[in-house]
Protein backbone atom coordinates (compact mmCIF):
# COMPACT_ATOMS: atom_id res chain seq x y z
CA UNK A 1 0.00 0.00 0.00
CA UNK A 2 1.18 3.52 -1.15
CA UNK A 3 -0.73 6.20 1.23
CA UNK A 4 -0.17 9.51 0.44
CA UNK A 5 0.26 11.94 3.20
CA UNK A 6 -3.78 12.76 3.42
CA UNK A 7 -4.95 8.84 3.38
CA UNK A 8 -6.30 7.37 6.30
CA UNK A 9 -3.84 4.88 7.74
CA UNK A 10 -5.36 1.28 7.71
CA UNK A 11 -4.68 -1.12 10.46
CA UNK A 12 -5.31 -4.69 11.02
CA UNK A 13 -5.48 -5.81 14.68
CA UNK A 14 -4.84 -9.39 15.29
CA UNK A 15 -6.21 -10.54 18.37
CA UNK A 16 -4.72 -14.27 19.72
CA UNK A 17 -5.98 -14.63 23.33
CA UNK A 18 -4.55 -13.38 26.40
CA UNK A 19 -5.24 -11.57 28.74
CA UNK A 20 -5.59 -8.22 27.15
CA UNK A 21 -8.84 -9.55 25.63
CA UNK A 22 -10.74 -10.11 28.69
CA UNK A 23 -13.75 -8.16 30.01
CA UNK A 24 -15.29 -8.37 33.59
CA UNK A 25 -19.05 -9.22 33.56
CA UNK A 26 -20.56 -6.47 35.39
CA UNK A 27 -22.71 -8.66 37.42
CA UNK A 28 -21.46 -12.14 37.88
CA UNK A 29 -17.77 -10.39 37.97
CA UNK A 30 -16.16 -13.21 35.68
CA UNK A 31 -13.78 -12.50 32.95
CA UNK A 32 -14.92 -13.16 29.16
CA UNK A 33 -13.65 -12.03 25.71
CA UNK A 34 -13.87 -9.05 24.47
CA UNK A 35 -15.74 -9.04 21.16
CA UNK A 36 -12.75 -7.91 18.83
CA UNK A 37 -15.16 -7.01 15.95
CA UNK A 38 -16.39 -4.63 18.40
CA UNK A 39 -13.27 -2.95 19.86
CA UNK A 40 -13.61 -0.02 19.56
CA UNK A 41 -17.00 -0.03 22.33
CA UNK A 42 -14.50 -1.11 24.53
CA UNK A 43 -11.58 1.49 23.57
CA UNK A 44 -13.70 4.35 22.37
CA UNK A 45 -10.63 6.45 22.70
CA UNK A 46 -9.35 4.04 19.08
CA UNK A 47 -11.91 6.62 16.80
CA UNK A 48 -10.39 9.61 18.15
CA UNK A 49 -7.07 8.68 15.42
CA UNK A 50 -9.47 8.45 12.31
CA UNK A 51 -7.85 5.29 11.34
CA UNK A 52 -8.99 2.71 9.47
CA UNK A 53 -8.97 -0.43 12.15
CA UNK A 54 -10.41 -3.71 11.34
CA UNK A 55 -9.54 -6.85 13.60
CA UNK A 56 -9.00 -10.64 13.08
CA UNK A 57 -9.94 -13.19 15.31
CA UNK A 58 -7.33 -16.59 15.49
CA UNK A 59 -9.49 -19.38 16.17
CA UNK A 60 -9.21 -20.89 18.08
CA UNK A 61 -8.02 -17.67 21.12
CA UNK A 62 -5.00 -18.83 22.64
CA UNK A 63 -3.42 -18.91 26.28
CA UNK A 64 -0.13 -17.77 25.24
CA UNK A 65 1.44 -20.83 27.14
CA UNK A 66 -0.49 -23.27 24.18
CA UNK A 67 1.60 -21.10 21.82
CA UNK A 68 3.75 -23.44 18.82
CA UNK A 69 5.34 -23.14 15.80
CA UNK A 70 1.83 -23.73 13.88
CA UNK A 71 0.35 -20.45 15.30
CA UNK A 72 2.85 -18.40 14.22
CA UNK A 73 2.85 -20.08 10.56
CA UNK A 74 -0.96 -19.06 10.96
CA UNK A 75 -0.18 -15.48 12.63
CA UNK A 76 2.45 -14.59 9.76
CA UNK A 77 0.06 -16.54 6.69
CA UNK A 78 -2.53 -13.92 7.66
CA UNK A 79 -0.93 -10.55 7.89
CA UNK A 80 0.85 -12.00 4.24
CA UNK A 81 -2.43 -12.12 2.88
CA UNK A 82 -3.26 -8.93 4.11
CA UNK A 83 0.15 -7.21 3.85
CA UNK A 84 -0.71 -5.09 0.95
CA UNK A 85 -4.38 -3.83 2.54
CA UNK A 86 -2.85 -2.36 5.71
CA UNK A 87 0.11 0.21 6.22
CA UNK A 88 0.89 -1.68 10.01
CA UNK A 89 -0.65 -4.63 12.54
CA UNK A 90 -1.16 -4.93 15.43
CA UNK A 91 -0.79 -8.46 17.52
CA UNK A 92 -2.79 -8.59 20.62
CA UNK A 93 -0.88 -11.89 22.76
CA UNK A 94 -0.27 -13.18 25.85
CA UNK A 95 2.71 -12.14 27.78
CA UNK A 96 3.75 -15.28 28.77
CA UNK A 97 5.51 -16.07 25.12
CA UNK A 98 5.37 -12.92 23.13
CA UNK A 99 8.67 -12.73 23.27
CA UNK A 100 8.95 -16.25 21.67
CA UNK A 101 6.33 -15.39 19.08
CA UNK A 102 8.41 -12.06 18.47
CA UNK A 103 11.02 -13.28 17.44
CA UNK A 104 10.11 -16.41 15.19
CA UNK A 105 8.06 -13.37 13.48
CA UNK A 106 11.19 -11.37 12.62
CA UNK A 107 12.70 -14.63 11.26
CA UNK A 108 9.71 -15.25 9.42
CA UNK A 109 9.53 -11.73 7.56
CA UNK A 110 12.51 -11.01 5.24
CA UNK A 111 12.65 -7.60 3.90
CA UNK A 112 9.75 -6.34 6.31
CA UNK A 113 8.85 -2.57 5.44
CA UNK A 114 6.00 -2.35 7.69
CA UNK A 115 5.33 -2.20 11.53
CA UNK A 116 3.95 -5.41 13.31
CA UNK A 117 3.72 -4.52 16.61
CA UNK A 118 3.18 -7.34 19.59
CA UNK A 119 1.63 -5.94 23.07
CA UNK A 120 -1.03 -7.33 25.79
CA UNK A 121 -1.47 -5.72 29.24
CA UNK A 122 -0.94 -7.43 33.02
CA UNK A 123 -4.47 -6.75 33.59
CA UNK A 124 -7.80 -7.64 31.12
CA UNK A 125 -8.77 -4.92 29.11
CA UNK A 126 -11.83 -4.51 31.25
CA UNK A 127 -10.47 -3.73 34.26
CA UNK A 128 -10.42 -0.77 36.00
CA UNK A 129 -6.76 -0.21 36.76
CA UNK A 130 -5.99 -1.75 32.93
CA UNK A 131 -2.50 -1.24 31.70
CA UNK A 132 -3.92 -2.85 28.32
CA UNK A 133 -6.02 0.35 26.93
CA UNK A 134 -2.46 2.28 26.65
CA UNK A 135 -0.53 -0.85 25.26
CA UNK A 136 -3.03 -0.92 22.61
CA UNK A 137 -3.85 2.46 21.87
CA UNK A 138 0.04 3.54 21.21
CA UNK A 139 0.95 0.28 19.97
CA UNK A 140 -1.97 1.35 16.61
CA UNK A 141 -0.57 4.58 16.76
CA UNK A 142 3.41 3.25 16.30
CA UNK A 143 2.21 0.92 13.91
CA UNK A 144 0.45 4.10 12.22
CA UNK A 145 3.33 6.14 11.66
CA UNK A 146 5.21 7.42 9.27
CA UNK A 147 7.63 10.17 8.08
CA UNK A 148 8.12 11.91 4.59
CA UNK A 149 5.74 8.84 3.52
CA UNK A 150 8.32 5.88 5.26
CA UNK A 151 7.18 3.64 7.98
CA UNK A 152 8.97 4.69 11.64
CA UNK A 153 9.69 1.63 12.57
CA UNK A 154 9.55 -1.55 9.80
CA UNK A 155 10.15 -4.34 12.34
CA UNK A 156 8.66 -6.94 14.51
CA UNK A 157 8.46 -5.26 17.88
CA UNK A 158 6.68 -5.42 21.35
CA UNK A 159 5.72 -2.65 22.95
CA UNK A 160 4.67 -2.73 26.77
CA UNK A 161 4.56 0.28 29.27
CA UNK A 162 5.63 3.39 27.47
CA UNK A 163 8.49 1.30 25.65
CA UNK A 164 8.95 -0.24 22.63
CA UNK A 165 11.39 -3.34 21.58
CA UNK A 166 13.20 -4.71 18.91
CA UNK A 167 11.25 -8.36 19.33
CA UNK A 168 13.87 -10.59 19.14
CA UNK A 169 15.87 -8.77 21.37
CA UNK A 170 13.76 -8.69 24.50
CA UNK A 171 12.70 -11.03 27.52
CA UNK A 172 9.81 -11.30 29.75
CA UNK A 173 11.44 -10.34 32.98
CA UNK A 174 8.23 -9.52 35.28
CA UNK A 175 5.39 -11.59 36.07
CA UNK A 176 3.42 -8.79 38.38
CA UNK A 177 4.65 -5.85 37.37
CA UNK A 178 3.36 -3.49 34.23
CA UNK A 179 6.88 -3.26 32.78
CA UNK A 180 7.08 -6.78 32.46
CA UNK A 181 9.75 -6.60 29.43
CA UNK A 182 13.21 -5.27 29.16
CA UNK A 183 15.60 -5.16 26.36
CA UNK A 184 18.81 -5.49 28.54
CA UNK A 185 21.04 -5.88 25.19
CA UNK A 186 19.76 -3.46 22.93
CA UNK A 187 18.41 0.29 22.86
CA UNK A 188 14.79 0.50 23.02
CA UNK A 189 13.48 2.15 19.34
CA UNK A 190 10.63 4.26 20.96
CA UNK A 191 9.50 5.40 24.16
CA UNK A 192 5.96 6.92 24.90
CA UNK A 193 6.01 9.87 26.70
CA UNK A 194 4.34 13.20 26.06
CA UNK A 195 4.84 12.40 22.70
CA UNK A 196 6.39 9.05 21.06
CA UNK A 197 10.57 9.99 20.62
CA UNK A 198 11.79 7.26 18.00
CA UNK A 199 15.59 6.46 17.92
CA UNK A 200 15.48 5.88 14.50
CA UNK A 201 19.50 4.93 15.10
CA UNK A 202 18.35 1.95 16.43
CA UNK A 203 15.86 0.59 14.55
CA UNK A 204 16.44 -1.68 10.87
CA UNK A 205 15.47 -0.23 7.78
CA UNK A 206 15.54 -3.10 4.90
CA UNK A 207 17.36 -2.57 2.11
CA UNK A 208 14.95 -4.19 -0.30
CA UNK A 209 12.19 -2.18 0.60
CA UNK A 210 8.93 -3.97 -1.20
CA UNK A 211 10.65 -7.44 -1.70
CA UNK A 212 8.23 -8.93 1.04
CA UNK A 213 9.64 -12.84 1.31
CA UNK A 214 7.82 -15.23 4.45
CA UNK A 215 9.04 -18.32 5.23
CA UNK A 216 6.55 -20.89 7.31
CA UNK A 217 8.82 -23.48 7.70
CA UNK A 218 10.18 -24.76 11.29
CA UNK A 219 11.40 -27.91 13.00
CA UNK A 220 10.92 -28.09 16.38
CA UNK A 221 13.51 -31.27 17.01
CA UNK A 222 14.93 -28.89 19.86
CA UNK A 223 15.73 -29.05 23.09
CA UNK A 224 17.12 -25.93 25.42
CA UNK A 225 19.64 -27.63 28.08
CA UNK A 226 20.42 -25.01 30.50
CA UNK A 227 23.88 -25.80 32.44
CA UNK A 228 23.25 -25.95 36.57
CA UNK A 229 25.98 -27.41 39.22
CA UNK A 230 25.94 -31.09 39.35
CA UNK A 231 24.05 -31.57 36.27
CA UNK A 232 23.29 -35.35 36.17
CA UNK A 233 25.43 -37.28 33.30
CA UNK A 234 22.48 -39.92 32.32
CA UNK A 235 20.15 -37.44 32.31
CA UNK A 236 21.73 -35.23 29.63
CA UNK A 237 23.26 -38.01 27.73
CA UNK A 238 19.70 -39.07 27.54
CA UNK A 239 18.50 -36.11 25.82
CA UNK A 240 21.36 -35.65 23.58
CA UNK A 241 20.31 -39.64 22.21
CA UNK A 242 16.60 -38.47 21.90
CA UNK A 243 15.31 -39.93 18.56
CA UNK A 244 14.88 -37.21 16.20
CA UNK A 245 17.39 -34.40 18.07
CA UNK A 246 18.71 -31.81 15.17
CA UNK A 247 19.34 -28.99 17.42
CA UNK A 248 20.82 -27.92 21.33
CA UNK A 249 20.36 -24.24 22.82
CA UNK A 250 23.10 -24.80 25.37
CA UNK A 251 22.69 -21.95 28.01
CA UNK A 252 25.47 -21.80 29.88
CA UNK A 253 27.42 -19.77 33.09
CA UNK A 254 28.47 -16.18 32.56
CA UNK A 255 30.46 -15.92 28.97
CA UNK A 256 29.40 -19.29 27.64
CA UNK A 257 31.13 -21.68 30.25
CA UNK A 258 29.89 -24.88 31.29
CA UNK A 259 32.11 -27.59 33.74
CA UNK A 260 35.23 -29.16 32.22
CA UNK A 261 34.06 -32.81 33.56
CA UNK A 262 35.73 -35.22 30.65
CA UNK A 263 32.49 -37.07 30.15
CA UNK A 264 30.24 -33.82 29.82
CA UNK A 265 32.76 -32.59 26.79
CA UNK A 266 32.83 -36.11 25.00
CA UNK A 267 28.28 -36.13 25.28
CA UNK A 268 28.81 -33.04 23.35
CA UNK A 269 31.27 -33.87 21.02
CA UNK A 270 29.89 -37.29 20.03
CA UNK A 271 26.30 -35.49 19.21
CA UNK A 272 28.08 -32.85 17.03
CA UNK A 273 29.32 -36.50 15.21
CA UNK A 274 25.83 -37.46 14.77
CA UNK A 275 25.34 -33.87 13.07
CA UNK A 276 23.40 -32.29 15.99
CA UNK A 277 23.82 -28.66 16.17
CA UNK A 278 24.63 -26.60 19.18
CA UNK A 279 23.96 -23.12 19.97
CA UNK A 280 25.78 -21.37 23.22
CA UNK A 281 23.95 -18.61 25.13
CA UNK A 282 24.42 -17.05 28.17
CA UNK A 283 21.99 -17.44 31.40
CA UNK A 284 22.40 -13.81 32.42
CA UNK A 285 19.84 -11.95 31.14
CA UNK A 286 22.59 -9.55 29.89
CA UNK A 287 26.73 -9.62 28.27
CA UNK A 288 27.21 -12.09 25.55
CA UNK A 289 28.76 -15.47 25.30
CA UNK A 290 32.98 -15.21 24.66
CA UNK A 291 33.97 -18.57 23.66
CA UNK A 292 37.76 -19.42 24.70
CA UNK A 293 38.22 -16.42 27.08
CA UNK A 294 38.06 -19.27 29.90
CA UNK A 295 39.34 -22.72 29.22
CA UNK A 296 35.64 -23.74 30.06
CA UNK A 297 34.61 -22.65 26.70
CA UNK A 298 37.51 -23.22 24.92
CA UNK A 299 36.58 -26.99 24.73
CA UNK A 300 33.50 -26.28 23.60
CA UNK A 301 34.67 -24.44 20.90
CA UNK A 302 36.81 -26.43 19.68
CA UNK A 303 34.38 -29.24 19.36
CA UNK A 304 32.13 -27.46 17.34
CA UNK A 305 30.05 -25.20 19.45
CA UNK A 306 28.53 -22.34 17.78
CA UNK A 307 28.62 -18.80 19.73
CA UNK A 308 24.87 -17.24 20.42
CA UNK A 309 26.82 -13.80 21.30
CA UNK A 310 24.32 -11.63 23.04
CA UNK A 311 21.33 -13.58 21.49
CA UNK A 312 18.20 -14.14 24.19
CA UNK A 313 16.98 -17.55 24.54
CA UNK A 314 13.56 -16.88 22.88
CA UNK A 315 15.80 -15.23 20.03
CA UNK A 316 18.14 -18.76 19.83
CA UNK A 317 15.89 -21.35 20.03
CA UNK A 318 13.08 -19.36 17.64
CA UNK A 319 16.08 -19.09 15.02
CA UNK A 320 17.48 -22.49 16.18
CA UNK A 321 14.11 -23.80 14.90
CA UNK A 322 13.61 -22.01 11.48
CA UNK A 323 17.15 -22.53 10.23
CA UNK A 324 16.44 -26.26 11.00
CA UNK A 325 13.42 -25.78 8.83
CA UNK A 326 14.41 -24.06 5.64
CA UNK A 327 16.18 -27.23 4.37
CA UNK A 328 19.96 -26.22 5.00
CA UNK A 329 22.99 -27.81 5.16
CA UNK A 330 24.65 -28.60 8.76
CA UNK A 331 27.88 -25.91 8.00
CA UNK A 332 25.22 -23.18 6.40
CA UNK A 333 23.05 -23.51 9.75
CA UNK A 334 26.01 -22.88 11.51
CA UNK A 335 27.21 -20.15 9.57
CA UNK A 336 23.54 -18.08 9.83
CA UNK A 337 22.93 -19.02 13.61
CA UNK A 338 26.37 -16.81 14.21
CA UNK A 339 25.00 -14.14 12.28
CA UNK A 340 22.87 -11.40 12.72
CA UNK A 341 19.52 -11.77 10.20
CA UNK A 342 17.13 -9.90 11.94
CA UNK A 343 19.50 -7.56 14.04
CA UNK A 344 18.74 -9.95 16.94
CA UNK A 345 22.79 -10.58 17.53
CA UNK A 346 25.35 -7.44 18.02
CA UNK A 347 28.09 -7.52 15.78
Amino acid sequence: MNRNINQKASILIIYTGGTIGMVQHPQTGTLAPVKFDQITDEVPELNKFNYNIKTVILNPVLDSSNMNPAVWIKIAKTIEKNYNSFDGFVILHGTDTMAYTASALSFMFENLDKPIILTGSQLPIGTLRTDGKENLITSVEIAAARKNGRCMVPEVCIYFDFKLFRGNRTIKRDADQFSAFTSVNYPVLATAGVDIRFSPEYIYYSENKGILKVSTMFDDNVVILKMFPGVNRNVFNSILNTHGLKGVVLETFGSGNVPTSRWLINCIKRAIKKGIVFLNITQCEGGKVSMGQYETSLELLNAGVVSGKDMTTEAAITKMMFLLGQGLSGNEIKMYLNKSLRGEISE
